[in-house]
């Protein structure tokens, strides 16, 4: 007859066997304790921002109907536009030079007309301002621009050939970030005025916005279906409250993926330290199962005292975790305040802890499962012949079992954040990869030292050899977690450095660092002079041809959609602005990848022109497809006879599309000219002088631009800095609690080398020596595993170089491998400054 379990007697064996533990089975704990946290702040942070889209959406636009298109909308599409909405107003964005009483830049301009925002404010100083500026030659200004500047209200603004007085500052627009504040600063003009600052020009860049208000209750989604197709039809763009919504929910769903993913990476790492000291104390538990099974205990028994313990404080470890997440969660919104177009109000996600709580448990008996079936196997022989037949750990087939729960789980919360099934499998591989090549790196090196002893060397060398694979050795578990947190933690340095180089445009040398645009071709000589006579060089001076793409292969998008055999381009392929340019050889930033450069044609023929590479491919266009564009009502059939890798990293004029010379001379053109500047001062100089004589052309800086980006990537790093640091902490938390766990398994052998006359100098030396090799080993080996990595992602992801600095590299190997020697030393200063008996009553 099969006996019950009795689960009272169970309990209170597990309470009373864990009083002598308890500090160590906390200290096990503590490895998931910030990974918990990270998740559940993060979760929280998503669960409070789905809230206040949810709430702000309408603020987000700021009308109930916008649209929007990049050129000027014919008869029948205004008269639709006349027809919408109880309240409209419109809008004209642009990019001009302003020049301040201290400077100019380049800047997002919004002539305004009407009563829009119609949900939320033009924040701005005096708060009369928002509203009162479209009554006169007034602007409003964003702080960015008057902080740089040192300008203030009252002041004068020139935008092209009229001036503006400063009549508030722009503290927040609908759906305006801080980073969209710093990349694109804003200057509301009114409407009226647009047309005398002369920016309004042939080849001139606009984009043209209405808005939209109803006063009673309108079927939006109704409206919506009945007039896209005629927007659709001439490449309009719409939006709407719960567009908005839906776009803004899925990007910031994507970035609290991101940080939930690199959250689970901090999880992962605590993980392996749960795995190695749940491995370390059931080591010790041996006898005490041993004599509980000769007392009666059943194996099963045995398992679930133990599995209890684990429960238990796995249980107050993630109500822990859970509880700092949220205290976490009221950092989150000002650390990720700049990306985030309105403020978050934070409230407590009960759901978070929930599933911080629930996840926590699963971790904590997952993988503390597979030392844990151990305990099944405890014989009571082990009683009399512990000391010479050890308790295999590893021949259990239910631990194959457990492994590949524990791989299912991996997999399973990897795609809740990724949604992709190809990116899924590629992150479990690289994660078991790494896990194996420093498993194989442990055990290679405990085979090489067992294999090659150095029985020559001293006392001190071959005692902290020997401690690498001695019985209950650390060099596996110490390995894996100091090399995964290092890989990690590496990793993310390199891709930083990457994103840092791939936008990076050097100033040095001859490099351009001057970009002028929209020169009208009655200019082009003008300007070239003016450039000239300000002893500047003209590095380039390339024309620019506007047209649209109406027919491919010779059928419009209409036609297209209708042909099921062939797959679509995407929309914007057919409804885009083409600027291209003409000429009969290539730049020194572009190569043919495939097919062959034509550079000269006549308009009589075929018109042979090149396309960029990467372009083609996302728009599904392919060699020898036949493109009709529209080049100011003239249409001009092409055919796509090349196509170029350019690489945009070089300051260069480069194009999506490039026709050969002797077709498009004659077709209205305007010009971009390069040069180049010595330094900021006559920078500033320069762009004012061409203000004031050609208040139509933009001016950019690259060296600003760059300051600008430079600003941008900081903030990024310092959130992925951030989320970064929960994977730091937990590492070292591991790393402590791996050296802390191997303290208790060389507590005998310490006090013994002291009882046979050790020096204190002579037993730290050989701590030091055996946590030496294994953090640089291990330090080493997740270095190797962050640059093969980052390699990848350079090459397949980001299609950039990969060179990493040798010194920061250096840095990080050292600083590792000396915090895992001085833990290690930390570590036995307890058992070293007590006498040896008082240890051995106390702990053996």
């Amino acid at each position: 007859m099969k006996q019950p379990l009795n689960l009272p007697w169970l309990f209170k064996m597990a309470w009373r066997d864990s009083r002598k533990n308890r500090s160590r089975l906390f200290l096990f704990v503590s490895s998931i304790v910030l990974g918990i946290a990270a998740l559940v702040a993060i979760y929280s942070f998503g669960d409070n921002l789905k809230q206040n889209i949810t709430d702000q959406a309408a603020t987000l636009i700021g009308a109930d109907l916008v649209i929007s298109a990049n050129k000027a909308v014919t008869p029948p599409i205004q008269k639709l536009i006349d027809s919408l909405g109880d309240d409209k107003s419109q809008e004209r964005d642009f990019v001009s030079m302003v020049q301040f009483s201290k400077g100019t830049r380049l800047i997002q301009i919004k002539a305004l007309q009407g009563a829009f925002p119609y949900y939320g404010d033009l924040e701005t100083t005096p708060e009369a301002a928002g509203k009162n500026f479209k009554n006169s030659n007034d602007a409003l200004v964003d702080k960015t621009l008057v902080l740089q500047f040192g300008a203030k209200v009252g002041d004068t603004i020139h935008v092209g050939k009229q001036a503006f007085k400063i009549a508030g500052i722009l503290n927040k627009a609908p759906g305006q970030s801080g980073v969209a504040s710093s990349v694109a600063p804003i200057v509301y003009i009114p409407f009226q005025y647009l047309q005398q600052t002369g920016l309004v020009q042939q080849g001139s860049r606009l984009t043209y916005k209405y808005y939209f208000k109803y006063n009673h209750q309108v079927d939006m989604a109704k409206l919506v279906k009945n007039i896209e197709p005629r927007l659709e039809k001439e490449g309009i763009n719409y939006d709407t409250i719960d567009t908005q919504k839906e776009q803004t929910g899925k990007s910031f769903a994507d970035l609290t993926s991101f940080l939930a993913l690199v959250g689970f990476i901090a999880l992962l790492l605590g993980c392996i330290g749960v795995a190695s000291a749940i491995h370390i104390y059931v080591r010790e538990k041996i006898a005490t199962i041993a004599v509980l099974r000769c007392l009666g205990v059943k194996a099963a028994q045995a398992f679930l005292i133990y599995l209890i313990q684990i429960v238990g404080v796995g249980l107050i470890g993630s109500i822990i975790g859970s509880l700092l997440g949220t205290v976490i969660q009221q950092i989150l919104p000002v650390v990720l305040k700049d990306f985030i177009p309105f403020v978050i109000d934070v409230t407590i996600s009960w759901k978070a802890i929930g599933q911080g709580i629930l996840l926590g448990l699963i971790i904590s008996v997952l993988f503390a499962l597979s030392p844990l079936l151990s305990v099944r196997n405890v014989s009571p022989l082990n009683t009399l012949r512990m000391s010479f037949e050890e308790t295999s750990l590893t021949r259990d087939p239910l631990k194959w079992l457990v492994y590949a729960l524990i791989l299912l789980f991996i997999a399973g919360f990897t795609y809740l954040q990724l949604q992709s099934v190809v990116q899924t499998v590629v992150f479990v591989i690289c994660i078991l990869l790494a896990f194996l090549i420093l498993a194989g790196m442990a055990r290679l090196l405990m085979w090489l030292v067992k294999r090659f002893f150095p029985f020559s060397w001293s006392y001190l060398w071959r005692q902290g050899f020997s401690n690498l694979y001695r019985p209950n050795n650390q060099s596996v578990i110490l390995i894996i977690s100091i090399g995964l947190g290092t890989a990690f933690i590496c990793t993310l340095f390199f891709i930083q450095g990457i994103l840092m180089e791939r936008v990076s445009m050097s100033s040095s040398g001859n490099q351009p660092n001057m970009i002028l645009f929209d020169i009208q071709a009655n200019q082009k000589e003008g300007v070239a002079a003016l450039i000239k006579k300000q002893n500047l060089p003209v590095i380039s001076q390339v024309p620019i041809v506007t047209m649209a793409l109406t027919e491919i292969n010779g059928k419009n998008y209409a036609q297209l959609k209708k042909d099921t055999s062939l797959k679509l381009p995407p929309h914007f392929v057919m409804t885009r602005e083409y600027r291209v340019t003409y000429r009969d050889s290539l730049t020194n930033t572009e190569k043919i990848t495939e097919g062959k450069w034509i550079g000269k044609s006549s308009p009589n023929q075929v018109i042979p022109i090149s396309v960029e590479e990467r372009y083609a491919h996302r728009s599904r266009l392919h060699l020898n497809d036949k493109l009709l564009f529209n080049v100011q009502g003239v249409p001009m059939l092409t055919q796509i006879k090349s196509l170029r890798q350019v690489n945009y990293n070089r300051v260069q004029s480069n194009f999506l599309v490039v026709f050969p010379a002797g077709v498009l001379e004659q077709a209205p053109r305007f010009y971009v000219d390069i040069s180049r500047v010595p330094n900021s001062k006559v920078s500033a100089s320069f762009q004012q002088t061409m203000v004031r004589n050609f208040p139509n052309i933009s001016v950019i800086d690259l060296a600003l631009i760059l300051s600008v980006i430079d600003e941008l990537l900081n903030k990024i790093g310092f959130v992925i800095q951030f989320m970064a640091g929960f994977s730091i902490l937990t590492g070292i938390i591991v790393l402590i609690a791996s050296v802390r766990i191997s303290k208790y398994q060389r507590i005998q052998e310490s006090v013994l080398l002291r009882t046979l006359g050790a020096s204190r100098k002579q037993i730290l030396a050989i701590t030091a020596l055996e946590y030496l090799f294994l953090g640089t080993l291990a330090a080493a080996t997740g270095l190797l595993l962050a640059l093969a990595g980052s390699w990848a992602l350079a090459k397949f992801t980001f299609d950039a170089a990969f060179t990493p600095h040798i010194l920061p590299v250096l840095g990080i190997f050292s600083l590792v491998s000396l915090l895992t020697v001085a833990i290690g030393l930390l570590n036995s200063r307890g058992v070293l400054s007590k006498p040896p008996l008082e240890i051995l009553r106390r702990d053996v």
